[in-house]
């Protein structure tokens, strides 16, 4: 059994700091926190409520409500595919099954490796690129199963 990684808090600290005594400060902690560590783990949780007062409860009351929050470490690649109308009727249902296969993880899981997380959206916002992909905030349209699969194995 391997070791629980110890996290420096000391950025987390400063995050802290710099928004002590405003109010309605909560989320943007949050936001700095994940950004710092990839995900929010339990450790980093207990850490904001006690050095805002913040009841844990509250804390993970807000991020459990917030969809752009994450309890679970995520991967390097965050992989979304659209399947949204368009998406699903240009074929977006192929892709996502070539995914998986090839990852060897589902929609919603992150690989072993922590290198992949595969995630299934309903709507990027870019139908007229159809069926359409985001990796890590890079856009890829008019996408079939096959440039999915190679695009990702391109990936460093």
């Amino acid at each position: 059994m391997s070791q629980p990684e110890t996290l420096d808090l000391a950025p987390l600290d400063e995050v802290i700091d710099e928004f002590a005594g405003k109010s309605g400060a909560l989320i943007p902690i949050l936001q700095r926190a994940q950004d710092i560590f990839g995900y929010l783990p339990p450790e980093v949780l207990k850490h904001i409520a006690e050095r805002t007062r913040t009841p844990l409860s509250q804390v993970y009351g807000v991020v459990t409500f917030y969809a752009q929050f994450y309890l679970t470490r995520r991967g390097k690649y965050i992989i979304r595919q659209c399947d949204g109308t368009a998406c699903h009727v240009r074929g977006a249902a192929k892709i996502i099954d070539a995914v998986e296969r090839e990852l060897g993880i589902r929609a919603g899981e992150t690989s072993p490796d922590y290198k992949y997380t595969f995630e299934v959206v309903y709507c990027l916002g870019s139908c007229g690129l159809s069926p359409v992909a985001v990796i890590n905030d890079k856009v890829h349209g008019r996408l079939t199963p096959e440039q999915m699969i190679r695009t990702i194995r391109e990936l460093k």
